[in-house]
Protein backbone atom coordinates (compact mmCIF):
# COMPACT_ATOMS: atom_id res chain seq x y z
CA UNK A 1 0.00 0.00 0.00
CA UNK A 2 3.00 2.45 0.62
CA UNK A 3 4.29 1.59 -2.94
CA UNK A 4 0.93 2.38 -4.25
CA UNK A 5 0.37 5.68 -2.05
CA UNK A 6 4.35 6.79 -3.51
CA UNK A 7 3.34 5.61 -7.10
CA UNK A 8 0.45 8.24 -7.45
CA UNK A 9 2.30 10.75 -4.89
CA UNK A 10 5.33 10.47 -7.20
CA UNK A 11 3.07 10.46 -10.87
CA UNK A 12 0.60 12.98 -10.00
CA UNK A 13 2.55 15.80 -7.92
CA UNK A 14 6.60 15.22 -10.03
CA UNK A 15 5.75 13.87 -13.14
CA UNK A 16 2.81 15.49 -13.37
CA UNK A 17 1.10 13.10 -15.61
CA UNK A 18 -2.64 12.22 -16.34
CA UNK A 19 -4.14 10.31 -13.15
CA UNK A 20 -5.67 7.71 -14.91
CA UNK A 21 -2.41 6.37 -16.07
CA UNK A 22 -0.99 5.95 -12.54
CA UNK A 23 -4.17 4.02 -11.53
CA UNK A 24 -3.24 1.40 -14.51
CA UNK A 25 0.16 1.03 -13.17
CA UNK A 26 -1.09 1.15 -9.43
CA UNK A 27 -3.14 -1.73 -10.73
CA UNK A 28 -0.94 -3.71 -11.79
CA UNK A 29 2.11 -2.94 -9.04
CA UNK A 30 -1.06 -4.08 -6.20
CA UNK A 31 -1.56 -7.32 -7.99
CA UNK A 32 2.00 -8.33 -8.28
CA UNK A 33 1.94 -8.47 -4.16
CA UNK A 34 -0.25 -11.48 -4.74
CA UNK A 35 3.28 -13.61 -6.36
CA UNK A 36 2.06 -16.11 -8.02
CA UNK A 37 -1.81 -15.58 -8.56
CA UNK A 38 -0.90 -11.74 -9.83
CA UNK A 39 -2.42 -12.83 -13.30
CA UNK A 40 -5.42 -14.35 -11.81
CA UNK A 41 -6.22 -10.96 -9.50
CA UNK A 42 -5.19 -9.17 -12.31
CA UNK A 43 -7.63 -10.40 -14.57
CA UNK A 44 -10.21 -11.34 -11.64
CA UNK A 45 -10.13 -7.36 -10.98
CA UNK A 46 -10.64 -6.01 -14.56
CA UNK A 47 -13.77 -8.29 -15.07
CA UNK A 48 -15.06 -6.99 -11.59
CA UNK A 49 -14.63 -3.47 -13.18
CA UNK A 50 -16.54 -3.88 -16.39
CA UNK A 51 -19.22 -5.67 -14.93
CA UNK A 52 -19.70 -3.46 -12.52
CA UNK A 53 -22.91 -0.74 -12.94
CA UNK A 54 -21.33 2.22 -10.96
CA UNK A 55 -19.35 2.36 -13.99
CA UNK A 56 -22.21 2.87 -16.29
CA UNK A 57 -23.44 5.97 -14.03
CA UNK A 58 -19.95 7.60 -13.54
CA UNK A 59 -19.60 7.68 -17.46
CA UNK A 60 -23.86 8.89 -17.98
CA UNK A 61 -22.83 11.71 -15.74
CA UNK A 62 -19.67 12.76 -17.68
CA UNK A 63 -21.80 12.57 -20.94
CA UNK A 64 -24.89 14.84 -18.67
CA UNK A 65 -21.87 17.37 -17.81
CA UNK A 66 -20.86 17.47 -21.60
CA UNK A 67 -24.07 18.48 -23.00
CA UNK A 68 -24.81 21.04 -19.94
CA UNK A 69 -21.50 23.00 -21.34
CA UNK A 70 -22.73 22.96 -24.52
CA UNK A 71 -26.86 24.67 -24.10
CA UNK A 72 -28.25 27.41 -22.56
CA UNK A 73 -29.94 25.14 -19.51
CA UNK A 74 -26.86 26.67 -17.11
CA UNK A 75 -27.41 30.14 -18.24
CA UNK A 76 -30.81 29.71 -17.78
CA UNK A 77 -30.05 28.53 -14.25
CA UNK A 78 -27.77 31.64 -13.24
CA UNK A 79 -30.01 34.25 -14.64
CA UNK A 80 -32.49 32.50 -11.71
CA UNK A 81 -30.06 33.03 -8.85
CA UNK A 82 -29.07 36.40 -9.69
CA UNK A 83 -32.68 37.16 -9.64
CA UNK A 84 -33.13 35.25 -6.30
CA UNK A 85 -30.21 36.75 -4.47
CA UNK A 86 -28.76 40.23 -6.33
CA UNK A 87 -30.55 42.07 -3.55
CA UNK A 88 -28.68 40.66 -0.92
CA UNK A 89 -25.79 41.42 0.90
CA UNK A 90 -22.99 39.56 -0.45
CA UNK A 91 -25.32 38.64 -3.29
CA UNK A 92 -22.68 37.25 -5.70
CA UNK A 93 -21.24 34.89 -2.71
CA UNK A 94 -24.50 33.28 -2.12
CA UNK A 95 -24.82 33.18 -5.93
CA UNK A 96 -21.06 31.41 -6.25
CA UNK A 97 -22.07 29.10 -3.53
CA UNK A 98 -25.58 28.20 -5.23
CA UNK A 99 -24.11 28.02 -8.76
CA UNK A 100 -21.18 25.37 -6.94
CA UNK A 101 -23.85 23.45 -4.94
CA UNK A 102 -25.84 23.05 -8.19
CA UNK A 103 -23.23 22.02 -10.56
CA UNK A 104 -21.72 19.60 -7.60
CA UNK A 105 -25.24 17.85 -7.98
CA UNK A 106 -24.95 17.65 -12.00
CA UNK A 107 -20.88 17.40 -12.51
CA UNK A 108 -19.30 16.79 -9.74
CA UNK A 109 -15.92 18.46 -10.71
CA UNK A 110 -13.99 20.69 -8.67
CA UNK A 111 -11.95 22.54 -10.71
CA UNK A 112 -14.47 23.01 -13.44
CA UNK A 113 -16.64 24.00 -10.99
CA UNK A 114 -14.62 26.85 -9.70
CA UNK A 115 -14.07 27.69 -13.53
CA UNK A 116 -17.72 27.90 -13.93
CA UNK A 117 -19.34 29.47 -10.98
CA UNK A 118 -16.16 31.94 -10.79
CA UNK A 119 -16.56 33.41 -13.89
CA UNK A 120 -19.79 34.91 -13.51
CA UNK A 121 -19.09 36.05 -10.04
CA UNK A 122 -15.58 36.84 -9.59
CA UNK A 123 -15.48 40.33 -10.82
CA UNK A 124 -18.82 40.57 -9.42
CA UNK A 125 -17.09 39.61 -6.00
CA UNK A 126 -14.55 42.20 -6.48
CA UNK A 127 -16.96 45.20 -7.33
CA UNK A 128 -19.47 44.75 -4.29
CA UNK A 129 -16.23 45.13 -1.72
CA UNK A 130 -14.51 41.74 -1.74
CA UNK A 131 -10.93 41.56 -1.71
CA UNK A 132 -8.94 39.19 -3.80
CA UNK A 133 -7.92 37.23 -1.15
CA UNK A 134 -11.04 36.71 0.09
CA UNK A 135 -12.75 36.49 -3.29
CA UNK A 136 -10.16 33.69 -4.60
CA UNK A 137 -10.55 31.93 -1.36
CA UNK A 138 -14.18 31.29 -1.69
CA UNK A 139 -14.41 30.87 -5.47
CA UNK A 140 -11.65 27.80 -4.93
CA UNK A 141 -13.10 26.29 -1.61
CA UNK A 142 -16.99 26.49 -3.69
CA UNK A 143 -15.12 24.43 -6.31
CA UNK A 144 -14.81 21.58 -3.87
CA UNK A 145 -18.59 21.05 -3.76
CA UNK A 146 -18.24 19.21 -6.86
CA UNK A 147 -16.90 16.29 -4.93
CA UNK A 148 -19.02 17.50 -1.51
CA UNK A 149 -22.31 17.09 -3.39
CA UNK A 150 -23.67 13.85 -5.11
CA UNK A 151 -22.82 12.46 -7.85
CA UNK A 152 -19.27 12.50 -8.07
CA UNK A 153 -16.28 10.22 -9.58
CA UNK A 154 -15.05 9.97 -5.48
CA UNK A 155 -19.00 8.52 -4.77
CA UNK A 156 -18.31 5.62 -7.42
CA UNK A 157 -14.94 4.62 -6.18
CA UNK A 158 -16.07 4.33 -2.46
CA UNK A 159 -18.99 2.55 -3.75
CA UNK A 160 -16.63 0.52 -5.07
CA UNK A 161 -14.89 -0.19 -1.79
CA UNK A 162 -15.25 -3.83 0.04
CA UNK A 163 -16.10 -2.99 3.71
CA UNK A 164 -19.18 -0.44 1.44
CA UNK A 165 -20.27 -3.06 -1.37
CA UNK A 166 -22.74 -4.85 0.16
CA UNK A 167 -22.92 -2.93 3.54
CA UNK A 168 -24.01 0.38 2.18
CA UNK A 169 -26.41 1.04 -0.69
CA UNK A 170 -26.26 3.30 -3.66
CA UNK A 171 -29.35 5.42 -2.50
CA UNK A 172 -28.21 5.62 1.13
CA UNK A 173 -24.54 6.84 0.13
CA UNK A 174 -26.42 9.49 -2.12
CA UNK A 175 -28.60 11.04 0.47
CA UNK A 176 -25.53 11.02 3.29
CA UNK A 177 -23.84 13.01 0.76
CA UNK A 178 -26.37 15.09 0.01
CA UNK A 179 -27.16 16.14 3.63
CA UNK A 180 -23.76 16.55 4.29
CA UNK A 181 -23.17 18.52 1.20
CA UNK A 182 -25.93 21.10 2.89
CA UNK A 183 -23.98 20.78 6.50
CA UNK A 184 -20.85 22.55 4.40
CA UNK A 185 -22.86 24.91 2.61
CA UNK A 186 -24.23 25.98 6.14
CA UNK A 187 -20.47 26.76 6.92
CA UNK A 188 -19.93 28.62 3.94
CA UNK A 189 -22.97 30.50 4.76
CA UNK A 190 -21.05 31.43 8.25
CA UNK A 191 -17.97 32.66 6.05
CA UNK A 192 -19.91 35.09 4.01
CA UNK A 193 -21.56 36.90 7.16
CA UNK A 194 -18.01 36.79 8.48
CA UNK A 195 -16.67 38.39 5.65
CA UNK A 196 -19.60 40.92 4.96
CA UNK A 197 -19.64 42.06 8.56
CA UNK A 198 -15.54 42.47 8.00
CA UNK A 199 -15.91 44.61 5.25
CA UNK A 200 -18.56 46.75 5.86
CA UNK A 201 -20.68 45.25 2.42
CA UNK A 202 -23.87 47.12 1.80
CA UNK A 203 -26.32 46.84 -0.72
CA UNK A 204 -25.69 48.74 -4.03
CA UNK A 205 -27.51 51.89 -4.19
CA UNK A 206 -29.37 50.72 -7.79
CA UNK A 207 -30.55 47.34 -8.03
CA UNK A 208 -32.07 46.69 -11.54
CA UNK A 209 -35.31 44.40 -11.26
CA UNK A 210 -36.61 42.25 -13.94
CA UNK A 211 -39.54 41.34 -13.46
CA UNK A 212 -40.26 37.35 -11.63
CA UNK A 213 -42.42 36.91 -14.64
CA UNK A 214 -40.01 38.02 -17.52
CA UNK A 215 -37.49 35.83 -15.83
CA UNK A 216 -39.78 33.09 -15.76
CA UNK A 217 -40.59 33.63 -19.01
CA UNK A 218 -37.12 33.23 -20.56
CA UNK A 219 -35.46 30.94 -18.06
CA UNK A 220 -38.10 29.23 -15.82
CA UNK A 221 -37.88 25.96 -17.90
CA UNK A 222 -34.67 25.02 -16.89
CA UNK A 223 -35.62 24.48 -13.68
CA UNK A 224 -37.70 21.37 -15.04
CA UNK A 225 -33.94 19.63 -14.91
CA UNK A 226 -34.05 19.01 -11.00
CA UNK A 227 -36.95 16.63 -11.92
CA UNK A 228 -33.93 14.57 -13.29
CA UNK A 229 -33.25 13.86 -9.58
CA UNK A 230 -36.37 14.08 -7.92
CA UNK A 231 -38.22 11.80 -9.77
CA UNK A 232 -35.60 8.54 -8.98
CA UNK A 233 -35.58 9.78 -5.26
CA UNK A 234 -39.46 9.97 -4.94
CA UNK A 235 -40.08 6.60 -6.40
CA UNK A 236 -36.40 5.24 -4.50
CA UNK A 237 -37.72 5.88 -1.27
CA UNK A 238 -39.87 8.01 1.28
CA UNK A 239 -44.17 7.87 1.00
CA UNK A 240 -44.19 8.01 -2.64
CA UNK A 241 -41.81 4.80 -3.05
CA UNK A 242 -44.00 3.33 0.49
CA UNK A 243 -47.15 3.60 -1.57
CA UNK A 244 -45.93 2.18 -5.30
CA UNK A 245 -44.18 -0.41 -3.29
CA UNK A 246 -47.38 -1.32 -0.97
CA UNK A 247 -49.94 -2.34 -4.19
CA UNK A 248 -48.15 -5.63 -4.67
CA UNK A 249 -45.08 -7.68 -4.57
CA UNK A 250 -44.63 -6.83 -8.49
CA UNK A 251 -44.42 -3.22 -7.83
CA UNK A 252 -42.36 -3.55 -4.90
CA UNK A 253 -39.66 -5.52 -7.02
CA UNK A 254 -40.18 -2.77 -9.97
CA UNK A 255 -39.50 -0.12 -7.44
CA UNK A 256 -36.50 -1.64 -5.50
CA UNK A 257 -34.58 -2.61 -8.78
CA UNK A 258 -34.70 1.20 -9.60
CA UNK A 259 -30.99 2.42 -9.31
CA UNK A 260 -31.12 6.41 -8.59
CA UNK A 261 -27.25 6.59 -9.75
CA UNK A 262 -28.14 5.01 -13.47
CA UNK A 263 -31.63 6.87 -13.74
CA UNK A 264 -30.76 10.41 -12.04
CA UNK A 265 -28.20 10.93 -14.98
CA UNK A 266 -30.06 8.95 -18.05
CA UNK A 267 -33.25 11.27 -17.13
CA UNK A 268 -31.34 14.52 -17.08
CA UNK A 269 -29.66 13.67 -19.70
CA UNK A 270 -33.25 13.44 -21.28
CA UNK A 271 -34.19 16.96 -20.10
CA UNK A 272 -30.88 18.90 -21.28
CA UNK A 273 -31.53 17.50 -24.99
CA UNK A 274 -35.22 18.22 -24.52
CA UNK A 275 -34.50 21.71 -23.65
CA UNK A 276 -31.04 22.52 -25.52
CA UNK A 277 -31.67 20.73 -28.68
CA UNK A 278 -31.77 23.49 -30.54
CA UNK A 279 -28.15 25.09 -29.34
CA UNK A 280 -26.98 21.08 -29.75
CA UNK A 281 -27.90 21.42 -33.27
CA UNK A 282 -26.38 24.90 -33.40
CA UNK A 283 -23.13 24.50 -32.02
CA UNK A 284 -21.92 20.98 -33.44
CA UNK A 285 -22.38 21.23 -37.09
CA UNK A 286 -21.80 17.54 -37.68
CA UNK A 287 -22.24 14.03 -35.65
CA UNK A 288 -18.31 13.61 -36.45
CA UNK A 289 -17.41 17.26 -34.26
CA UNK A 290 -19.91 16.00 -31.39
CA UNK A 291 -18.01 12.88 -31.08
CA UNK A 292 -14.61 14.28 -31.39
CA UNK A 293 -15.36 16.92 -28.31
CA UNK A 294 -17.03 14.10 -26.42
CA UNK A 295 -14.53 11.36 -26.39
CA UNK A 296 -12.04 13.40 -24.63
CA UNK A 297 -14.03 13.75 -21.65
CA UNK A 298 -14.74 10.25 -21.77
CA UNK A 299 -11.16 9.02 -21.89
CA UNK A 300 -9.64 9.74 -18.71
CA UNK A 301 -12.56 9.18 -16.56
CA UNK A 302 -13.45 6.13 -18.03
CA UNK A 303 -9.76 4.91 -17.58
CA UNK A 304 -9.78 6.55 -14.13
CA UNK A 305 -12.60 4.13 -12.44
CA UNK A 306 -12.53 1.07 -14.12
CA UNK A 307 -8.65 0.56 -12.91
CA UNK A 308 -9.44 2.26 -9.66
CA UNK A 309 -12.32 -0.18 -9.73
CA UNK A 310 -10.25 -3.21 -10.79
CA UNK A 311 -7.82 -2.14 -8.15
CA UNK A 312 -10.16 -1.72 -5.23
CA UNK A 313 -10.88 -5.78 -5.65
CA UNK A 314 -7.69 -6.89 -6.04
CA UNK A 315 -6.96 -5.31 -2.51
CA UNK A 316 -9.79 -7.05 -0.94
CA UNK A 317 -8.75 -10.41 -2.30
CA UNK A 318 -5.16 -9.42 -1.21
CA UNK A 319 -6.17 -8.41 2.59
CA UNK A 320 -4.40 -5.61 2.60
CA UNK A 321 -7.07 -3.53 4.65
CA UNK A 322 -7.38 -6.55 7.83
CA UNK A 323 -3.24 -5.97 7.80
CA UNK A 324 -3.77 -2.45 8.32
CA UNK A 325 -6.40 -3.12 10.97
CA UNK A 326 -4.18 -5.21 12.49
CA UNK A 327 -1.49 -3.05 12.94
CA UNK A 328 -3.53 0.00 14.51
CA UNK A 329 -5.96 -2.44 17.05
CA UNK A 330 -2.26 -3.21 18.29
CA UNK A 331 -1.88 0.25 18.78
CA UNK A 332 -4.91 0.65 21.32
CA UNK A 333 -5.85 4.12 20.13
CA UNK A 334 -9.32 4.94 21.24
CA UNK A 335 -12.04 5.01 18.59
CA UNK A 336 -12.40 8.94 18.64
CA UNK A 337 -7.97 9.21 18.30
CA UNK A 338 -9.07 6.78 15.21
CA UNK A 339 -11.50 8.77 13.81
CA UNK A 340 -9.30 11.99 14.16
CA UNK A 341 -6.04 9.95 13.03
CA UNK A 342 -7.90 8.79 9.76
CA UNK A 343 -9.57 11.61 8.68
CA UNK A 344 -6.61 14.11 9.46
CA UNK A 345 -4.40 11.35 6.90
CA UNK A 346 -7.51 11.84 4.71
CA UNK A 347 -7.25 15.57 4.20
CA UNK A 348 -3.58 15.79 4.08
CA UNK A 349 -2.71 13.69 1.34
CA UNK A 350 -6.04 15.58 -0.42
CA UNK A 351 -3.15 18.75 -0.46
CA UNK A 352 -1.12 17.66 -3.35
CA UNK A 353 -3.95 14.96 -4.86
CA UNK A 354 -7.12 15.27 -6.42
CA UNK A 355 -10.10 13.86 -4.46
CA UNK A 356 -10.33 10.30 -6.81
CA UNK A 357 -6.98 10.01 -6.26
CA UNK A 358 -6.89 10.24 -2.57
CA UNK A 359 -9.42 7.98 -2.23
CA UNK A 360 -7.68 6.09 -4.85
CA UNK A 361 -4.48 5.67 -3.06
CA UNK A 362 -5.72 5.80 1.40
CA UNK A 363 -9.48 5.55 0.93
CA UNK A 364 -9.80 1.28 1.00
CA UNK A 365 -7.69 1.13 3.72
CA UNK A 366 -9.68 4.39 5.71
CA UNK A 367 -13.10 3.18 5.59
CA UNK A 368 -11.72 -0.64 6.91
CA UNK A 369 -10.06 1.09 9.67
CA UNK A 370 -12.76 3.55 10.92
CA UNK A 371 -15.52 0.35 10.36
CA UNK A 372 -13.26 -1.99 12.72
CA UNK A 373 -13.44 0.27 15.79
CA UNK A 374 -16.88 0.43 15.42
CA UNK A 375 -17.88 3.66 13.42
CA UNK A 376 -21.18 2.50 11.20
CA UNK A 377 -19.75 1.79 7.17
CA UNK A 378 -22.32 4.55 5.94
CA UNK A 379 -21.07 7.29 8.76
CA UNK A 380 -17.34 6.51 7.49
CA UNK A 381 -17.98 6.33 3.51
CA UNK A 382 -19.91 9.71 3.70
CA UNK A 383 -17.04 11.51 6.15
CA UNK A 384 -14.22 10.03 3.69
CA UNK A 385 -15.81 11.55 0.78
CA UNK A 386 -16.30 14.92 2.86
CA UNK A 387 -13.07 15.08 3.66
CA UNK A 388 -11.35 14.35 0.19
CA UNK A 389 -13.96 17.02 -1.23
CA UNK A 390 -11.17 19.68 0.79
CA UNK A 391 -9.31 18.79 -2.52
CA UNK A 392 -10.56 21.75 -3.52
CA UNK A 393 -9.34 24.17 -0.60
CA UNK A 394 -6.59 22.48 -0.08
CA UNK A 395 -3.01 23.53 -0.94
CA UNK A 396 -0.58 23.61 -2.60
CA UNK A 397 -1.90 21.60 -5.72
CA UNK A 398 -5.44 22.03 -5.95
CA UNK A 399 -6.24 23.05 -9.55
CA UNK A 400 -9.67 25.22 -8.38
CA UNK A 401 -7.62 26.99 -5.95
CA UNK A 402 -5.40 28.44 -9.10
CA UNK A 403 -8.21 29.49 -11.01
CA UNK A 404 -9.78 31.06 -8.73
CA UNK A 405 -6.14 32.63 -8.04
CA UNK A 406 -5.86 33.32 -11.94
CA UNK A 407 -10.08 34.86 -11.96
CA UNK A 408 -9.13 37.53 -9.50
CA UNK A 409 -5.36 37.93 -10.04
CA UNK A 410 -4.75 36.88 -6.77
CA UNK A 411 -1.21 35.25 -5.83
CA UNK A 412 -1.83 32.13 -4.34
CA UNK A 413 0.27 31.83 -1.54
CA UNK A 414 -1.44 34.18 0.14
CA UNK A 415 -4.64 32.09 0.05
CA UNK A 416 -3.19 29.29 1.32
CA UNK A 417 -3.81 29.71 5.25
CA UNK A 418 -7.21 31.02 4.72
CA UNK A 419 -8.21 27.90 2.77
CA UNK A 420 -6.58 25.82 5.38
CA UNK A 421 -8.26 27.59 8.11
CA UNK A 422 -11.78 28.54 6.97
CA UNK A 423 -12.39 25.50 4.98
CA UNK A 424 -10.36 22.74 4.99
CA UNK A 425 -9.86 22.64 9.10
CA UNK A 426 -13.95 22.77 9.63
CA UNK A 427 -14.71 20.13 7.06
CA UNK A 428 -12.60 17.89 8.63
CA UNK A 429 -14.35 18.47 12.28
CA UNK A 430 -17.81 17.55 10.07
CA UNK A 431 -16.70 14.59 9.11
CA UNK A 432 -15.47 14.11 12.03
CA UNK A 433 -19.09 14.87 13.55
CA UNK A 434 -20.66 13.11 10.98
CA UNK A 435 -18.57 9.40 11.87
CA UNK A 436 -19.13 10.07 15.86
CA UNK A 437 -23.05 10.35 14.81
CA UNK A 438 -23.06 13.70 16.37
CA UNK A 439 -24.40 15.27 13.18
CA UNK A 440 -27.02 13.13 11.54
CA UNK A 441 -27.33 11.09 8.48
CA UNK A 442 -30.46 9.87 6.81
CA UNK A 443 -31.58 6.28 7.08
Amino acid sequence: MLVFILLILIWSVYIKRNIGEVAFIGMIVVSLFGGSRAAELLLGGIKYALSYEVLFASLAFVFMSFLLQSTSVLQGMLKIFNRLFRKMKGGPAYVNTAISSFLGMLSGGNTPNAATSGAFTAQWLLSTGWKREQAATLIAANGGLGAGFPPSSSLFIVLAFPTVAGAVSEGQLYIALFLTGIYQVIWRVVYIHYIIRKNHIVLPETVTDEPWSSVMKTAGKNLLLFLGAIIPVALNMGPLSDLIAGRSEVWKAAVDSINILVWIPILMIAIILALGWKDIREKFHSREQFVEELIPHFSSTGGLLIFVFAASNIISKLGLSEDIVQILNSMSLSKVATVVIILILVAVVAGPLSSTATLTSIGVISHAILVSVGIDPLAAATAILVVASTEGASPPASGALFVACGLTECDPPKIFMPLIKWFVLPITCIAVLVCLGILPLPR
